[in-house]
């Protein structure tokens, strides 16, 4: 009698692999998910603080003191030439008022203060005013779950149950 060799798998040992690939699935999966909703976090803090920047910028060198009402003021750049104070990933179209980035919808408004009467920005930009806030929240929950909000005194808080409210109040948690 002829013994014949044995190629390829059994169905019992591809069932066993597809199983151990499964556990494997099972595991790494939320995880992956962990990561990707602190990156979504890590993107939207960068966010406010590149709003903290342009709005130090854009009152120290193109508004007398004064600080931009919103997106679409700080990705305006000057009037006679260079660039805007926001890079076009944060800077908003005319008609919008806010920008979804990573997961989190990215505003910019003016903090409960009153417009600088007299005081047109170098961008023609106008009204100016003497403080502002930004605030970045989770779009759904599987984007984040902490909500940020930054003003002009350049800190920057969280909160996790709701997004923050302007003025940004005394118990907020800074971060940094």
């Amino acid at each position: 009698m002829k013994v014949r060799a044995q190629q390829g798998f059994t169905l019992i040992e591809l069932l066993i692999v597809v199983a151990i690939i499964g556990i494997i699935a099972a595991i790494a999966v939320p995880g992956l998910l962990r990561a990707r909703m602190s990156g979504n976090e890590a993107s939207a803090i960068g966010s406010l603080r590149a709003i903290n920047s342009a709005e130090s910028t854009f009152s120290s060198s193109c508004a007398q003191g004064a600080y931009g009402p919103s997106l679409v003021s700080l990705g305006t750049p000057p009037t006679g030439g260079g660039q805007a104070f926001v890079s076009p990933d944060i800077a908003t179209a005319s008609s919008a008022a806010t920008v979804a980035k990573s997961g989190y919808t990215v505003a910019l408004t003016a903090g409960g203060t009153a417009a600088v009467a007299g005081v047109t920005a170098c961008n023609g930009i106008t009204p100016v005013n003497a403080g502002y806030q930004g605030n970045a929240d989770a779009i759904s929950s599987s984007t984040g779950t902490r909500h940020f909000a930054t003003d002009s005194r350049g800190t920057i808080f969280q909160d996790n149950a709701a997004a923050i409210a302007t003025p940004i109040p005394a118990a907020a948690t800074p971060i940094q």
